[in-house]
């Protein structure tokens, strides 16, 4: 009875040492994998960003956010409530004169975007698609300030 308690803690203690053994293995090339991972989610195309927010802040304006839109608007300094409210009667307006013009903005697309070389920068194209079934390209200048891109 001995022997064979004798010969299970020997099993047992190969069994232990063949797990460590597979950790140490396992455990850098996980480390590896996710950081590959890490890497290519955290290296996104500036452009393409770029290209989905402006996207983003029209299609809040055409939805009726337009806090959210003026709040999208790159503004350096502080700017007063009074100078604030009227960006967004503003937006209203625009909102409202392209409806009477063309029956609305029914749809907004990306057309391209690129970024200049800090990645900091970038001109998006978007493409307004109209209710009287015309379209337009128009051109929204976007700067990147502390991870946040904002319309110029």
């Amino acid at each position: 009875m001995q022997n064979y308690f004798l010969d299970y803690s020997a099993f047992q203690e190969m069994k232990h040492r063949r797990f460590r053994n597979t950790c140490h293995i396992s455990l850098p090339l996980l480390g590896g994998l996710m950081g590959l991972l890490f890497l290519s989610c955290s290296h996104r195309n500036p452009a393409e960003l770029a290209g989905q927010v402006a996207k983003q802040y029209y299609e809040q304006l055409l939805s009726g956010d337009y806090d959210s839109f003026v709040d999208g608007t790159w503004q350096p300094d502080h700017i007063p409530a009074s100078y604030r409210d009227q960006l967004i009667d503003n937006a209203k307006m625009f909102v409202e004169q392209q409806q009477v013009k063309h029956r609305g903005i029914r749809e907004v697309r990306t057309s391209n975007a690129e970024a200049d070389s800090t990645g900091t920068a970038a001109n998006v194209f978007l493409v307004f698609c109209y209710g009287d079934s015309t379209a337009e390209e128009v051109l929204v200048p976007m700067i990147q300030h502390e991870g946040t891109w904002y319309m110029k």
